[in-house]
């Protein structure tokens, strides 16, 4: 592949593409990515598509039942608060000058 001699040609030991140096330049002149085993296939291309589809579905149904339970809670915590509100004496809050 490499066909200057000033360009070597490195296999990538993690992802194992095929780089091509120029050792002139000391770049990298070209970048061939290898094969990947779990590349899908394209008659398995609707299949994954309707499995994303239910996916997507599921997570949007679950937060719409977690903002129709966050409404009940805040409902609730806001009643207890108003609740508390009333419970307590209404006393005149204390300002410097009064400390004086």
């Amino acid at each position: 592949m490499a066909t200057l001699k000033s360009e070597i040609e490195v296999i990538c030991p993690c992802c194992h593409s095929t780089l091509v140096v120029d050792t002139n330049l000391r770049r990298v002149v070209s970048h061939h990515e290898a094969e990947r085993a779990d590349k899908p296939q394209l008659n398995e291309a609707a299949r994954i598509l309707a499995a994303e589809a239910a996916r997507r579905e599921a997570v949007f149904e679950q937060s719409v039942e977690a903002e129709k339970g966050r409404d009940d809670a805040l409902t609730r915590r806001f009643e207890e608060a108003l609740r508390k509100a009333k419970e307590e004496p209404v006393t005149r809050p204390l300002r410097d000058m009064d400390l004086d």
